[in-house]
């Protein structure tokens, strides 16, 4: 026969590891929670991550070639291209080719094709265009993502006096 004294005991403690257990319930159901939104704001981030650095990487090599003349168009053998250095003894293509942004560093008349150039990332097109307008001249470059999302940018050429599209 148990006496009141140990009933109590057991009631105590059976109360207490209660309260513990919710308590580990709680805390186990907000680091799922913080997890998840973890996980989504790191998928969202790279995401976006993935769909600027495209265009941002074109822009910021445009950016480093802009002087007179030194930004042109031109088909590379079929693939419309960007050619920064023009004029110069090498020069550097950007252009899309076989599911890729690709660049190529070479003398203009070496006989290296699009395949030749090297990998830089993933995309499934890019499409250039020149303007010259009442404030100078713009480049408008706009990257098709390999998960077909796009994004584009329109950059301000500063020092040139207009377009050479070969």
């Amino acid at each position: 026969m148990m006496n009141r004294r140990t009933v109590k005991h057991n009631i105590d403690g059976l109360a207490a590891l209660l309260l513990f257990a919710v308590f580990a319930v709680c805390i186990l159901m907000v680091l799922l929670t913080g997890a998840d939104a973890y996980r989504r704001l790191t998928n969202r981030d790279s995401a976006a991550h993935a769909q600027r650095t495209a265009v941002q990487y074109v822009a910021q090599r445009v950016r480093q070639a802009d002087r007179l003349d030194g930004v042109e168009l031109e088909d590379f053998e079929g693939v419309q291209a960007l050619v920064l250095g023009a004029g110069e003894e090498y020069v550097t293509r950007i252009y899309c080719y076989d599911g890729s942004l690709m660049e190529l560093y070479s003398a203009p008349a070496d006989g290296l094709g699009p395949a030749d150039g090297e990998r830089i990332m993933a995309a499934q097109a890019m499409e250039l265009s020149a303007q010259e307008t009442n404030g100078g001249e713009t480049l408008t470059v706009a990257i098709t993502q390999a998960d077909g999302q796009r994004d584009e940018l329109v950059l301000s050429l500063r020092s040139g006096e207009g377009w050479n599209t070969k």
